[in-house]
């Protein structure tokens, strides 16, 4: 066949499939408003009209519990919820520099104008610092994450992280052994029981575990007015430096009531063993790892946690960060959305045994009622650098001076 006659005939079959296809494939729905911020939203953004799906790129590098939960929890509901978007779910956990090293690649691509293929981190900006001055992440507020609303004023720590879920330090305690009415309920009420209860109470070191460790910060937030926010600076205040040995003294004198006479586990881990055992009645835990531990039989149903009614233990919110150059910011930014909704919010409780980032008034009532213990609002936030270098060293020489620092 001639090249021209050929050419032709293959034009036309061209032609012909392509109307076919643009006959047979359904058109694209239009786009909804915003949801209601209380529930699921619904897509926000129509398919493409090739019928494919855009990608967000989501990257963590959070422990096991978190990756697989995002890998098979989150992202089917989300993308049945948005079925427009495919959510690509990549762990960089122990990878270089983990996700700070993805940061650096959309820093990179944002100076050449290229596609970061990067939408979406479970990571928070603040700790590179020179990311956020560069225009790397996108301001998240109410204005584009419309169930940002519904986040209490206290749990925001920047304006380029969204907090999508949060644990907690609690007062963990063996019901079997300790009635309800005789449990501590401030920190001074535990002091008092520590000393009257010894070798019964345990924490572990704070550097060794954040349960230890902000149950030290408490000490220190005791003697120094109970005010959180006098800590929000990067760097140590001297005048608030000068009252720590306060709570080294305050913490000393439990010292010898501590479990076996002033025994420091190293870690979350082993405090929440010596329970499970019965070799302590009482220990200070964090909430979701709690909360797992019971679900899976680790802890027996006995155990209970509280917290304390004058000033609570610290935690901390893990937020999410929006790559300001993503090529998918909308999906992005849907996702974002999509975390706070209730039904995700009620699988943060569920699922990891988190605590909401939303308030709790929101949640089914079945789990505000049995998370009453435990409901607050005021989640004391403790800045870490410098001020955790301080309080370790102060700790180790007043309070466990038979434990060298570094040691295993």
């Amino acid at each position: 066949m001639p090249y021209r006659k050929f050419f032709a005939v293959t034009l036309l079959v061209g032609i012909l499939i392509g109307a076919l296809i643009a006959c047979s494939s359904p058109s694209a729905p239009p786009a909804t408003s915003a949801p209601a911020a209380t529930s699921a939203p619904a897509a926000t953004n129509a398919p493409p009209p090739s019928g494919g799906k855009s990608v967000v790129n989501f990257y963590t590098d959070g422990d096991t519990n978190i990756s697989d939960w995002i890998a098979n929890k989150v992202k089917p509901a989300f993308e049945k919820a948005y079925p427009q978007y495919e959510l690509k779910v990549t762990t960089v956990r122990g990878v270089g520099n983990g996700v700070a090293d993805i940061a650096a690649r959309a820093q990179a691509a944002m100076q050449t104008g290229a596609d970061p293929q990067a939408e979406v981190f479970d990571w928070d900006p603040r700790g590179r610092p020179e990311y956020i001055q560069a225009g790397v992440f996108e301001k998240l507020s109410p204005a584009n994450v419309p169930n940002a609303k519904n986040v209490p004023e206290a749990y925001y720590l920047s304006e380029y992280g969204m907090p999508y879920r949060g644990s907690q330090v609690l007062l963990a305690y063996d019901s079997s052994k300790i009635p309800d009415n005789e449990v501590p309920k401030t920190f001074a009420d535990l002091v008092t029981w520590v000393k009257a209860h010894p070798g019964q109470f345990v924490y572990c070191r704070p550097d060794k575990g954040g349960s230890g460790g902000n149950f030290v910060v408490r000490a220190l937030y005791e003697v120094t007015g109970k005010d959180p926010k006098i800590f929000q600076s990067a760097d140590p205040d001297p005048k608030i430096l000068a009252e720590f040995p306060k709570a080294w003294e305050l913490l000393r004198s439990m010292h010898d009531s501590i479990y076996q006479n002033g025994s420091y586990p190293a870690g979350n881990n082993p405090v929440l063993e010596l329970l499970a055992n019965g070799s302590v009645s009482m220990a200070t835990v964090w909430s979701d790892q709690s909360r797992q531990a019971l679900d899976k039989g680790v802890l027996p149903p006995t155990i209970k946690v509280v917290q304390f009614t004058d000033l609570p233990m610290p935690g901390s919110y893990a937020p999410l960060s929006v790559v300001a150059g993503a090529k998918n910011k909308q999906g992005a930014l849907d996702f974002v959305n999509f975390m706070l909704s209730v039904e995700e919010q009620t699988s943060v409780v569920k699922d990891i045994g988190g605590f909401p980032a939303i308030e709790w008034k929101y949640l089914p009532q079945d789990l505000q009622t049995q998370f009453t213990s435990v409901i607050t609002n005021n989640v004391p936030y403790w800045p870490g650098g410098k001020w955790s270098t301080e309080r370790d060293k102060g700790w180790y020489e007043n309070v466990a001076t038979n434990i060298k620092q570094g040691s295993p």
